[in-house]
């Protein structure tokens, strides 16, 4: 195709299109755990909280999605028996959303795939080079919203 040599020159696409093929990886090695690559992270997030509660709006605004995509995550999880929903006992208009045991168990084994991914990552690469991806990453993302916002403020 001849958009090709465009995509390929373009750090916004290939990126894109890296994140999808890395989100398809993950999604494979997950398999054994029946998690899509969202559940399991929404799981390692509530887990990884001190006292394994947390918000769905924390874990809307920790991944950079909308409430929405949370909620339906957390009736999967729910109906997967892995979570609860609990009434915020410092406000009773939110919840919180609590490991039950069988999502514990569950969330150890997701936390040491992916820690196990993350040392095979840096036993390849190093973790001073893929430190150095990230702040480029970061770098080409902040000049993307840059580009975004003076956009809109143009229109």
């Amino acid at each position: 195709m001849r958009i090709e040599s465009f995509l390929k020159q373009s750090p916004i696409f290939q990126a894109n299109r890296m994140a999808r093929r890395m989100d398809a990886s993950l999604a494979v090695v997950l398999e054994g755990e029946e998690l899509s690559v969202f559940e399991a992270m929404v799981l390692a997030a509530i887990f990884f909280e001190k006292r394994g509660e947390i918000k769905p709006s924390e874990l809307a605004e920790a991944f950079q999605t909308t409430r929405g995509n949370v909620s339906h995550c957390i009736s999967s999880l729910e109906a997967k028996g892995l979570v609860e929903r609990r009434i915020d006992p410092e406000d009773a208009r939110g919840i919180q959303l609590v490991l039950k045991p069988v999502g514990r168990r569950r969330a150890v084994r997701v936390v040491g795939i992916l820690d196990r991914m993350q040392r095979q990552l840096e036993e390849a690469i190093g973790g001073e080079t893929l430190e150095l991806m990230l702040k480029q990453l970061g770098e080409v993302e902040a000049l993307c919203a840059g580009v975004a916002n003076a956009g809109r403020q143009a229109s």
